[in-house]
Formats: structure tokens, sequence, C-alpha cells
């Protein structure tokens, strides 16, 4: 099995690189940034937008992960060409190429000023959008763009509202948002192997989570860590969160309050 990886050079992607290694996979990294192929890998140096280039990458593929675009808030210009004409290059290459499985990287950025439910029940996994920057906006493409390709075209598509992926959480916040890279991993498997078209928070089995698991846990995804470990250190250096302030009660969190300088 040959899987595209978009997008290789990031954070996410060198976290999963390692992770996603498996007898008989080979994982086809491709990003504007050149790296150095390991084992069971190969490198192609594409830009997003370069349909040729994209042709290229997708050749002989299976399934793709994609992580490329813009990480973060940028001009609107910008999300633009990387973000959502990026999609559509990449969506057209896969679809001529026969590729019929996708797990693309959405954001919960795509729904950052949905707040704490007031019922105490979960933010439901296809809560409708509100985005909290272009950035957001431009993940709330990317969750039309894939059920569009899914009922037009067939194609099995699974977005990721992703949480926040890191070895550990880095403050009182991700003790609810925060998912594991081996929990990651095993999101994307369960993505891998599904039909149909999925909308699934991306975030570990945390006793402080928010969002739901229902529809990431009816694809086969099991999560097997939990922030809380990590909860006591955290808390002593940074407080107990008050989860009436809008960082820890929006799903965005600080995107949703501080003015994005040179974005608007």
């Amino acid at each position: 099995m040959r899987i595209l990886m978009t997008g290789a050079a990031g954070k996410v992607g060198t976290l999963l690189r390692p992770r996603l290694a498996r007898e008989g996979r080979i994982l086809r990294l491709s990003d504007i940034q050149p790296l150095e192929a390991g084992p069971g890998e190969e490198m192609v140096t594409a830009d997003l937008n370069d349909e040729e280039a994209m042709a290229t990458a997708m050749k002989g593929v299976d399934a793709v992960i994609h992580l490329g675009g813009q990480s973060r808030e940028h001009p609107w210009a910008d999300i633009v060409q990387a973000n959502i004409n990026g999609l559509h290059v990449l969506m057209e290459a896969a679809r001529r190429e026969g590729v019929g499985q996708l797990v693309l990287m959405g954001s919960h950025h795509a729904a950052g000023f949905h707040t704490r439910p007031a019922s105490g029940e979960d933010l439901a996994d296809y809560a409708f959008p509100r985005p909290d920057t272009f950035y957001g906006v431009s993940k709330v493409v990317m969750e039309a763009m894939g059920s569009l390709y899914h009922d037009r075209f067939g194609m099995n598509v699974t977005v990721v509202r992703l949480g926040t992926c890191n070895e550990g959480s880095g403050d009182t916040r991700g003790l609810a948002t925060w998912i594991s890279p081996d929990d990651l991993t095993r999101l994307l498997e369960a993505a891998l192997a599904a039909p149909g078209y999925h909308v699934v928070w991306g975030v570990s089995d945390n006793a402080r989570r928010w969002w739901s698991l229902d529809e990431a846990r009816a694809i086969g995804y099991v999560s097997q860590d939990d922030s809380e470990p990590q909860a006591a250190a955290l808390i002593a250096e940074q407080g107990e969160p008050d989860l009436s302030e809008p960082l820890h009660h929006r799903a965005g969190g600080v995107f949703t309050l501080k003015e994005l300088g040179g974005a608007w």
C-alpha cells in the first residue's frame, strides 16, 4: 500500500511518519521542503498548487493523508492559495488517479466559536461550522470539499477536526483538547479504512474532554491516552482552568479573542 502524505515536513507529519510505518506500506512524502526519505518512504517535492507536480505525486497511490497548506492564520489571499486552491488541486489529482481513500486534516478552528454545551454533553461531531479565523474558514471549505467529492465521485473521505497534537499538553487548555501522536495515528489508521464521509474530532479520550468521540469511535478509533496524568504539574504552574473564560469555554480558545494583526 502506498500512502501520499502532503505537508510531511510539518510538525504533525514529523510526529506521524515513524508511527505510520508498516511492513508492506510505502509513505510517499510530499512537501515544498525537500526531506530525506527513510526506510519505507519516498520523497516528492511538490507545491500543492502545481497541478503537474501533484499529478506526479499521486501516481500509483492508494490513499492520501493531507496535512499540507498554511497551518496558521495568514492574510486571506495566502489562505485561499494554499488551503483552498491547493486542496482543489489535490482532490482533482486524486480523482483523476482513481484514489478512493482520503484523510484530510481539518481543524477545531472550523468550529472555533462553539462553546461548551450548557447541558454538559459533548460538542457534536458535526457541529455546524463557526470558524474563528480565515484559517478556520479554509477548514470549513475542506469539510465541504470532502463532502462534495464523496457524494459526486464516491471517494471515501474523513476530515479530522484536529485538536492539539504534541508529545504532551503545553498548557491547561490542552488538558481538554490534546491528542497524543499515538492516538492521532490510531485515528488515521481507522480513517484509512473507513467507508463513506465523516467529520471527526481529533482528540484523545481525556478526562476533561468536551468534544464528541462518537463518530471517531464509529469508524473504529479507540483512544488509549489521556492528558490527566499531566494535569497536576500544569495546574500547579498555571492554575486551575476557569471554564467560564473564553480560552476554555470556546472551541477555538485564544483564536476567538486576539486581533490577528495583518490578517484582517
